[in-house]
Formats: structure tokens, sequence, C-alpha cells
């Protein structure tokens, strides 16, 4: 298999093992990935079969013979799921990463631009009146 998607199957067989469907029932990986199986594993193990699949499918899709297979890899998904910010399992920048800013309930509120200009407008009249 090309090491382009070598990564996210190791990724993937790490999750299958450490399921409740392989630990716990006693099933095959193999079993566990078909229908209806499928549904019970954990959304991670889902996400990282839906990427691998996506990783195979994009070995053979011709609009990417010249930029090549690019799948993200399983170190980085890691550190962003520890981190908290956004990841996209399959190829390129996430949509999110950099817009999502964390709170923690401390924030001011945004102040109205209305009261921006308010005060400008107050701290030029003041100027003013010291001139004079």
């Amino acid at each position: 298999m090309p090491s382009s998607c070598k990564e996210i199957r190791a990724a993937l067989a790490q999750c299958l093992q450490e399921s409740e469907c392989v630990m716990v029932q006693r099933n095959t990986a193999a079993d566990c990935l078909r229908p209806p199986l499928s549904e019970t594993l954990p959304p991670k193990c889902q996400q990282l079969k839906k990427g691998f699949g996506e990783c195979r499918r994009g070995m053979i899709d011709m609009r990417k013979r010249f930029r090549g297979n690019q799948p993200i890899t399983f170190k980085t998904l890691e550190t962003s799921e520890n981190s908290g910010e956004g990841y996209q399992l399959y190829a390129g920048r996430s949509a999110f990463s950099g817009s999502v800013r964390t709170t923690d309930g401390n924030e001011p509120e945004p102040r109205d631009w209305r009261e921006v200009e308010n005060e400008k407008l107050r701290a030029q009249q003041a100027q003013e009146k010291d001139k004079k």
C-alpha cells in the first residue's frame, strides 16, 4: 500500500482494537467495520473509517494525479484533538482553524460602535474647549 494512507490505516486499526466491539463483544475488526456493527463504533472510529475510505479513493482519483493524495497525518489529528482546535481528517487545512475563539465566560461585552464614536466626539470637544 502506498505510504499516503498508512498512518490513517494504523490509526483506524488502533481505534478498532480499543473499541467495545472488539474488546467486549469479541468480534473481529473486519466484522466491526461492516454494517450492522459499524454503527456501534465510537464516532472517532467512524470518522477514521470514512477518512481512510476517502484516502483510498483519492489514490485513484485522476483529479489528484499531479498533487498526489495528501491525507492529514494522524499525529496532527491527535494534537488538535488534545488542544481542542478544529481539525479535518482528510487533506488540507481545517475550514474552522483560527476562526473559532475559545471563551471562558469572562470576556467583556463588545462595545457598540455608536458608543465608541460618541466617546471620540466628546474627547474632541473637550480638546477644543481646552484650546479656547
